[in-house]
């Protein structure tokens, strides 16, 4: 599935941005230390980043006190890439967009996304693509 091109401007004068938005629902994920290693998982999240063609312009994540998750994001000039883990309930949720706006980077997204969720071993990974 590729995203539709960029169409010319509305009525009301907007440029249709098109891009695609990679949300993935992690279910009975057995990588717990990467679930609770923030700095750990930062790093591999930026190296997942570099390694896809995207690049990344700044990055926040948190570290939940004793065994609680991590939430994260790095900021792309492309848009974002989001994650949050429970590692009490074996749970990933995982956001990946990117703009199409100079060039698709539909493939560098989907390739972002499926290392992401093979790095936390999902039991059931269900994930939605939505071109925007």
């Amino acid at each position: 599935m590729h995203a539709p091109e960029v169409s010319a401007p509305d009525p009301a004068g907007r440029r249709a941005v098109t891009g695609i938005h990679v949300i993935a629902d992690l279910y009975g994920c057995q990588a717990l230390d990467e679930m609770t290693n923030g700095e750990r998982l930062e790093r591999t999240c930026v190296e997942y980043v570099r390694e896809a063609g995207l690049f990344d312009v700044g990055r926040m994540f948190h570290q939940f006190p004793g065994e609680g998750g991590v939430t994260g994001t790095v900021v792309l000039a492309e848009s974002h890439m989001a994650l949050h883990t429970w590692p009490e309930h074996g749970y990933v949720s995982l956001d990946v967009f990117v703009c199409n706006y100079s060039s698709d980077n539909t493939a560098k997204a989907r390739n972002l996304a499926s290392r992401l969720i093979a790095l936390f071993q999902p039991e059931d990974a269900r994930v939605q693509e939505v071109n925007r």
